[in-house]
């Protein structure tokens, strides 16, 4: 089976290209990110066309969850904890989660909130919901320690140095913050693994549209695929789709692939 997490940077104005990308790379299961869509506005047919089954949750023109599958789309939840951490004004939980059992693997397609800025409410924001996401996936693996899960998306967290082409430019800002990071190993701790970044070293997943930051390899890894050890166990191969970034139309992150024995 294979598996992919891809943030789209909006669906309907990409989903010429998510079609396209599907049919040549074989995928089986795709978490979708930034759909910026309502329900009523997902271009689901184009996907049931392909023999895809899709789940998507959508408040506005923000944000926005998906996932598409084409081995079963079981137990659709569209959210991870029923005390999931709101936002707004008035506080409303986003569309930042869905998840299903697809092929027996219970895959999670996730939007971690950006931050914004360390002094933010934004901020304050993703570190709770990194957190209650945390006591989530731990209780999971206590409830069930072989389960087959995937927590996949855009996490907005480069855990590492070499993850930000440039560290001192991103000193004192988010994505790179202690707090950020810890939290980001606290779900590792949990029993999860970062299976692509074996197969993938060096290598980034996101280039901003600015500043020629893509020609420029001014990139981040920010979009990560966190397995289970019993899933982790089935991992033959990983791969970020790098190609996919290029061109006219093309979305700011590249698709991130796992292949599942």
């Amino acid at each position: 089976m294979r598996i992919a997490t891809w943030n789209v940077n909006s669906i309907r104005s990409r989903i010429d290209r998510v079609t396209g990308w599907l049919e040549r790379n074989d995928v089986d299961v795709l978490a979708i990110q930034e759909t910026k869509c309502r329900e009523d506005q997902f271009p689901g047919l184009e996907l049931a066309a392909m023999g895809y089954d899709y789940a998507h949750v959508g408040l506005n023109q923000w944000n926005g969850v998906a996932l598409i599958s084409r081995v079963g789309l079981d137990d659709v939840a569209t959210s991870f904890a029923d005390d999931q951490p709101m936002f707004g004004d008035p506080e409303v939980v986003e569309a930042r989660s869905i998840g299903a059992t697809c092929g027996g693997v219970r895959v999670w397609s996730l939007y971690v909130p950006n931050g914004r800025e360390l002094a933010h409410p934004h901020y304050t924001y993703k570190l709770a919901w990194l957190e209650r996401l945390r006591q989530a996936a731990t209780a999971w693996l206590a409830e069930n320690p072989s389960g087959q899960i995937a927590l996949a998306g855009d996490w907005n967290v480069a855990p590492q140095d070499e993850d930000v082409w440039d560290m001192s430019v991103f000193e004192g800002h988010t994505h790179v913050s202690v707090p950020e990071r810890a939290a980001f190993q606290a779900i590792l701790d949990a029993g999860y693994a970062d299976v692509v970044r074996p197969f993938t070293p060096g290598e980034f997943t996101y280039w901003d549209y600015q500043q020629l930051a893509f020609p420029k390899k001014r990139g981040l890894r920010i979009d990560f695929i966190l397995a289970s050890e019993a899933l982790a166990a089935r991992i033959d191969g990983a791969w970020i789709d790098r190609e996919e970034r290029k061109g006219k139309g093309a979305s700011d992150h590249a698709p991130v692939v796992i292949d599942v024995s």
